[in-house]
């Protein structure tokens, strides 16, 4: 793939696509739950609903969403703004649906509802805006410098989303709900600005580089009836867990990510609640958290090209799980009341949260590469559709968990104080909770083997295959077919299209694993 001139201006621009992501995310995650008990008359029942009942249209929305924008180059608006552009443009008005949400003293319906506009705003956005990297180059070393620059700008909003809120409370009154409502609006501009940056400095993979099969692919949808569409849209979907790459990027993503929904729902409820402390004080401490993060990311873009991903993946945990359990041993030791202590663990937290961040969005950006070896196609819309889901889907989960078991625990909305027994829930949850996602995420990374020197050889066999249009078996040496057969999880003969991985190859055979190919040539030799 031939890529444009790349410079500072473009890895800052895609960057800056992330104050949405990130920055709605930590605000929502550490403050709305509390937001809705606290000043919205919501029990943690009622709250939590709402992320349920945005889940299940989320289903719905993200894969949709993503089969979309890979199919949406076809029409007139997409030939003429771009197949994933045309809806990050469409969304820079849109992004302050998000602050209609932060309204205190409403109804539950009102919740709902502007719950509801916003996850779909912020899919329509944020699963086109993922695709961008695997389209503007192929290159392992830009790809992770175009990760770093989107987890350090999230890094920055996430400073921004933890700090601001305080100040506000601060300034307006603990027990005013109009500060969420500022703080939500500065990111709502915010988020309009940075997406002009994003469309104003980015682009898409050219028509003219698109492979034989992609090409194929579109001509094809062209004569679809909606039902042969929706049938093609489950295909696709299901067809990106079969991937082995991807699933086991998903076990790392979801390990650290859900690992963190956990800890920043809790967070806060920790504070007033167990440490007996103003909420002020809760985002002191998630600023300390976010500016350790922002160092974090910047050193973790030179360890993922040196080490690679899978074995930065597992330091970063170990530092943040650490560190989950120091916060309830402080408490239990009797030295949470000092604060320089809890700055401290904030510190070492951050550093952990900053590298887990980074590794799974970092990692993302080649999996459409596997994939490509594999079906011969482009397929980031789909991927990111499902990332999208999978992140979201995430983060409500966790926080309905904790706000269910929290109302079971005894927790009342808008009590100054709460039972002992809610203080040990919200203690258990946010130790041991965070370290058990956490174990699952480090123990999927042992067995994820793709760094810079084994996609630097699958984009090479990429390359042949793109040129030939088929698989070419002796052009590989063994060492490269063993890696790509690694990577890929099926027989190095199978690759580029000849399986029935994905709609186009869906009436193929199926490819044999490795183990029963490897049975094959034994007999046949």
């Amino acid at each position: 793939m031939k890529t444009r001139k790349i410079g500072l201006v473009n890895y800052l621009a895609y960057g800056s696509g992330d104050f949405l992501g990130a920055g709605t995310t930590a605000l929502t995650a550490a403050w709305l739950l509390y937001f809705y008990t606290t000043f919205c008359g919501l029990t943690p029942i009622e709250a939590t609903f709402i992320f349920a009942a945005a889940r299940v249209l989320d289903a719905v929305v993200s894969p949709l969403m993503g089969f979309l924008t890979d199919n949406f180059g076809s029409t007139w608006l997409g030939k003429r703004f771009g197949r994933r552009k045309f809806f990050i443009m469409l969304g820079i008005p849109c992004v302050f649906s998000y602050s209609i949400m932060w309204v205190g003293d409403m109804s539950f319906w009102y919740y709902l509802l502007t719950y509801l506009l916003f996850d779909v705003v912020y899919t329509m956005i944020l699963v086109p805006y993922e695709t961008l990297v695997p389209e503007m180059t192929d290159d392992f070393k830009q790809k992770t410098k175009f990760s770093g620059a989107r987890i350090s700008m999230a890094q920055m909003s996430a400073i921004l989303a933890s700090f601001l809120p305080g100040i506000l409370l601060a300034h307006f009154g603990k027990d005013n709900p109009v500060s969420f409502f500022y703080a939500s609006l500065v990111f709502s501009v915010l988020c309009a600005l940075m997406l002009t940056f994003v469309w104003c400095f980015t682009w898409e993979r050219p028509r003219e580089e698109w492979t034989e099969a992609a090409l194929r692919a579109e001509a094809e949808k062209k004569h679809l009836t909606l039902g042969q569409s929706l049938r093609r849209l489950f295909v696709e979907l299901s067809s990106t867990l079969r991937i082995k790459i991807f699933r086991q990027h998903l076990g790392m993503y979801l390990g650290g990510y859900i690992a963190q929904d956990v800890f920043n729902a809790v967070f806060t409820y920790y504070v007033v609640f167990v440490l007996m402390q103003e909420a002020s004080v809760a985002s002191s401490l998630l600023g300390t958290m976010a500016i350790f993060q922002f160092i974090a990311v910047i050193a973790m873009i030179p360890l993922c090209i040196r080490f690679g991903p899978a074995p930065s993946y597992r330091m970063v945990v170990v530092l943040f799980g650490l560190s989950a359990a120091s916060f309830a041993i402080l408490y239990w030791a009797g030295l949470s009341d000092i604060y320089a202590l809890l700055l401290l663990v904030s510190a070492i937290a951050g550093l952990g949260r900053g590298g887990i961040n980074y590794v799974p969005w970092n990692t993302y950006t080649y999996i459409a590469d596997v994939d490509e070896v594999v079906t011969g196609q482009r397929r980031e819309g789909i991927f990111a559709g499902i990332m999208t889901l999978t992140r979201k889907a995430s983060q409500a989960g966790a926080v309905m968990l904790v706000g269910i078991v929290m109302q079971t625990s005894g927790f009342v909305s808008g009590q100054k104080t709460q039972v002992p027994e809610v203080s040990h829930t919200i203690l258990m949850i946010m130790c041991f909770g965070t370290l058990l996602v956490l174990a699952c995420g480090f123990l999927v990374s042992l067995r994820f083997k793709l760094n810079l020197r084994t996609h630097s050889i699958l984009r090479a066999e990429t390359a042949k295959m793109r040129e030939s249009g088929r698989v070419i078996p002796e052009s590989a040496t063994p060492e490269a077919r063993a890696t790509v057969e690694m990577l890929a999880g099926m027989p190095f003969e199978s690759l580029w299209g000849n399986n029935n991985i994905g709609y186009l190859n869906r009436n193929k055979p199926a490819a044999p694993s490795l183990k029963e190919n490897a049975s094959l040539k034994s007999t046949y030799n």
